[in-house]
């Protein structure tokens, strides 16, 4: 449902902006004129429809946000756009990998390094060393 129609429903007239306070009671409002358990037996089926249309207007529109359309929802998750069905998790997950190959590669180049320094510097006093 769209957040305009979703107004009209809750009788706010269109391009207003309602405090969640104010879809607050317009939607406590309407769910009590229209719930099926206070109209007569023959009416329960048109209530019970518009029931359910008032609690998706105010699920739409509750906590004063706009329904987002599927590329900002997407971008904010991610933190990269997605273009025609494609995802680029390898555009997301390329920099955590390449910072672990640098770190793993460097530990070793250091580590070969400290070897032979202590290989030269006392090779007789220690026995771990070849």
């Amino acid at each position: 449902m769209r957040s305009s129609e979703a107004m009209e429903l809750l009788g706010f007239p269109p391009y207003s902006r309602p405090s969640p306070s104010e879809v607050k009671s317009a939607y406590r409002r309407m769910v009590m004129e229209s719930h099926p358990d206070r109209v007569p037996n023959h009416q329960k089926s048109q209530a019970e429809s518009k029931f359910k249309q008032i609690s998706e207007a105010y699920s739409c529109l509750k906590d004063g946000r706009r329904p987002r359309s599927r590329m900002e929802v997407h971008v904010m998750r991610s933190g990269v756009p997605t273009g025609y069905g494609r995802s680029n998790r390898t555009l997301v997950k390329a920099p955590f990998l390449l910072i672990i190959v640098a770190a793993v590669s460097f530990g070793s180049y250091s580590a070969s390094r400290a070897y032979k320094r202590q290989k030269e510097v006392c090779s007789s006093q220690n026995p771990f060393l070849p």
